[in-house]
């Protein structure tokens, strides 16, 4: 996505600024283009990806790590874990939520990002073509790991968080959207139906859900 790194390097940033020194692994690091930023800014950084033969930073240590299986890490290593676009191509997330709990140390974080399927842009492109935005029709002759394989919610990473050993979680938006603000006209419609359906409308409908593009979150073990 257009300007995710800067957007992310902000969110990352106001976090990293509760450890002294923090110990940071990126895992599905890709090329390494976040992982430079944070080295360049002289952070204690590792990354892992499933192909790390792909990473161009010689300056980090990139493991080979396949985030559906365990971590090539032993537990309560690191401050802060790094997931820039990561959770959408991967099926398991059961085993990536219990294995960043494993090898983060206590009061360490996970921060990721991710399309954000609940903003109205979305809910209108899934109602007219069966998929939310940041997701298309898979190749699945495809394995490369570069698909959008999983779209999941809000309420669905917090359940995957608070049962995999994290006690916090907290989200944000990279921006908002102008294509999903022209929709707010919706939202009384929205708030009817959750009503009528007895559904806890803030849930899912809060305004940064329904505006933001991408989706920044912060679980805290």
């Amino acid at each position: 996505m257009p300007g995710i790194h800067e957007r992310f390097h902000s969110f990352f940033r106001k976090y990293a600024s509760e450890f002294n020194q923090p110990k940071i692994l990126e895992i599905g690091a890709g090329h390494g283009a976040f992982t430079e930023l944070l080295y360049r800014e002289g952070y204690d950084v590792l990354a892992c990806d499933l192909f790390p033969e792909l990473f161009f930073l010689k300056e980090v240590e990139c493991k080979k790590a396949d985030l559906t299986e365990k971590l090539p890490y032993n537990s309560e290593t690191f401050d802060i874990i790094v997931a820039v676009e990561v959770m959408e191509h991967i099926h398991d997330h059961q085993m990536i939520f219990a294995e960043s709990s494993r090898i983060l140390k206590n009061n360490g974080i996970l921060l990721f990002s991710t399309p954000n399927i609940l903003s109205l842009k979305s809910r209108i492109r899934f109602l007219f073509s069966g998929f939310f935005y940041g997701f298309k029709p898979i190749n699945h002759k495809n394995n490369d790991g570069l698909q959008h394989l999983s779209s999941l919610t809000v309420d669905q990473y917090i359940n995957l968080g608070l049962n995999k050993g994290f006690r916090q979680c907290d989200f944000s938006i990279d921006k908002q959207q102008a294509t999903s603000r022209i929709y707010l006209f919706m939202m009384p419609f929205l708030w009817l139906y959750c009503r009528l359906k007895k559904i806890d409308y803030s849930v899912h409908n809060q305004y940064k859900y329904l505006t933001g593009r991408i989706l920044f979150a912060c679980f805290r073990k």
